[in-house]
């Protein structure tokens, strides 16, 4: 895919971080933070349920298009300034814990050079 692709999917998911519901969905994201499994699995079947589905879904839906080459990994991060980094700390030690559990591993985005030292 050319650089004028990829700009255009990198400006199309912007647009759709702007939706409204999503901006609300954000912004309660930002006060999640789960210690564990459970609270995890609280929020899931809780009232905020659909904002927790919404973003980790859109970050899922994002990172699946640059893991299988549909945007540049590089222009991806400088156009997003890391913005999934909190994403990717808030849900990796649950994930780490339920991976080691069921022991299946599954191909991950990386988070940024910024956010990995």
């Amino acid at each position: 895919m050319g650089k004028q692709e990829d700009a255009n999917l990198i400006l199309r998911l912007y647009e759709i971080r702007r939706e409204p519901v999503m901006r609300e969905a954000r912004n309660w994201f930002f006060t999640f933070n789960p210690t564990s499994a459970a609270e995890y699995m609280e929020a899931i079947m809780g009232e905020h349920s659909g904002h927790l589905r919404m973003v980790i879904t859109y970050w899922d839906m994002a990172a699946s298009l640059v893991n299988n080459g549909a945007i540049d990994e590089q222009m991806f991060n400088d156009a997003n300034g890391c913005a999934n980094s909190g994403t990717n700390r808030r849900c990796s030690s649950i994930s780490r814990r339920s991976s080691a559990a069921s022991r299946t591993t599954k191909k991950s985005w990386r988070p940024c050079a910024s956010e990995s030292r």
